[in-house]
């Protein structure tokens, strides 16, 4: 699968400038960098929720699923939020198993918590098969021990669907413990890319090395 190139602009100002990528199936990108840098931009384009400059989604050939920063949920039980996206009752229990849910498949589902909304709207998208998922700061409402296990459970995912997954985080170690590849953007721009061992240990842009260091890697 392919990204094309696009751009952008909000009143006049380009806040995205992206060159375009070749994805690997089966691969985790990390998206960082830091606030307004255009990362949930970025994801917003490529699910096709925004258009970019140039209209249309850069993405071309294939399901694409997008689980937004902002977690929504439906006024129905937890179960049936996830019966939504697919109808196998049988995957409902084993997600929401997976993700310590299953005490809450009959409360509404606009009652729970954030970290029990983020976990349920996990749950949902990985209720369908998509070529490209994008995860906006999917564990961002989640304490450590449920982000560990939502973790655990997004590297499985792409396991058994074998898709693309693109996770926008602000947490380097969870870039570091999830994705095969890193992206850092920049001020709008796509400024480094690669193996993420190599982009978080020993980044080639003096800007990534300034970024590291004052999160702590």
């Amino acid at each position: 699968m392919k990204l094309s190139p696009f751009t952008k602009t909000y009143e006049g100002r380009q806040v995205l400038d992206f060159p375009g990528m070749e994805l690997k199936k089966g691969t985790i990108y990390a998206v960082i960098g830091a606030n307004g840098s255009g990362k949930s931009t970025f994801a917003k384009i490529v699910s096709g929720i925004l258009k970019a400059d140039r209209g249309g989604c850069p993405v071309s050939g294939g399901t694409v699923g997008y689980l937004p920063q902002k977690h929504y949920a439906f006024r129905m039980t937890t179960k049936a939020n996830l019966l939504l996206n697919g109808k196998s009752e049988a995957r409902a229990c084993e997600l929401m198993d997976a993700l310590q849910l299953r005490h809450l498949e009959a409360k509404r589902a606009d009652r729970l918590s954030g970290g029990e909304t983020a976990r349920m709207a996990l749950a949902r998208l990985m209720m369908n098969r998509y070529d490209l998922v994008l995860l906006d700061e999917p564990t961002a409402a989640m304490d450590m021990e449920t982000t560990l296990l939502s973790e655990q459970r997004i590297a499985r995912y792409v396991q058994e669907t074998g898709c693309t997954l693109i996770l926008v985080t602000h947490s380097l170690q969870q870039a570091r413990r999830l994705a095969g590849e890193v992206w850092y953007f920049h001020r709008g721009k796509l400024l480094e890319s690669g193996a993420a061992d190599q982009v978080l240990s020993h980044p080639e842009q003096p800007q990534t090395r300034q970024f590291l260091d004052f999160y702590g890697i």
